[in-house]
């Protein structure tokens, strides 16, 4: 057998250890690879990014969630109107009155019912909260002058309704009326968006307190505070 020369032997461990070529295909990968590490990460920050930005926005706001932002399923059914005269509990008729209801739960959220006073009551009629300057449906009532007798007692006319005025409302001008008697032209002036179902007793005496010759209490009658919920 014939012996190799040690040059041929030199050339052939060149030929071995000589890198090989890296062919078009592998590139594309590993471009490919890096392009998606990288939209990755960019994706990952963004996102928790944006997730801190609502988190701060949360604390800032008190931790409260936009009406959006929630579930149908966790709007409050049920408004608790504490007032001078004892508590009031109304459902809140989400389903026939969304907008009012939604705009009632922000308002309530914002402190806006605190210290209102009820500068209207209307015996056998209804009670009235919110700007004593302002001139609502009940003044409208007054004007014309009702006879209860002659009241129509359908079920969208009874008592102890819960509303306010038609008219768009401004920073102070979400009244508040609760009915103590059907009155037959109550769609007309107010939306109803609920109904007392608990504190009947404290809507009476707040009815029946003295007032002067424009139906204004002659105490000082107020709202502490509105809080929601979603059971009694």
């Amino acid at each position: 057998m014939a012996r190799i020369k040690p040059q041929a032997l030199l050339q052939q461990s060149k030929k071995k250890k000589a890198p090989s070529r890296i062919s078009p295909t592998t590139i594309i990968l590993f471009c490919l690879i890096v392009f998606m590490v990288v939209f990755f990460i960019f994706s990952a920050y963004r996102h928790f990014s944006h997730r801190s930005v609502n988190t701060e926005e949360q604390i800032r706001y008190g931790g409260r969630k936009g009406l959006s932002d929630l579930k149908n399923t966790d709007v409050p059914k049920y408004a608790i109107i504490h007032t001078s005269k004892g508590v009031i509990a109304a459902e809140l008729f989400k389903d026939g009155s969304p907008e009012v209801v939604d705009e009632f739960i922000e308002r309530c959220q914002k402190g806006h019912f605190k210290g209102m006073q009820f500068h209207r009551v209307i015996k056998h009629y209804v009670i009235q909260a919110g700007d004593v300057h302002s001139i609502g449906p009940s003044e409208e009532w007054t004007l014309k002058g009702k006879h209860y007798s002659q009241l129509d007692t359908s079920v969208k006319h009874e008592a102890f309704m819960l509303g306010t005025s038609k008219t768009k409302h401004d920073k102070k001008g979400f009244e508040l009326y609760i009915t103590t008697a059907p009155i037959p032209d109550l769609n007309e002036k107010i939306t109803v968006f609920g109904r007392v179902i608990k504190g009947e007793e404290v809507v009476q005496e707040i009815e029946e307190v003295d007032t002067d010759d424009h139906y204004v209490p002659k105490s000082s009658i107020g709202i502490m505070d509105v809080t929601l919920e979603q059971k009694l």
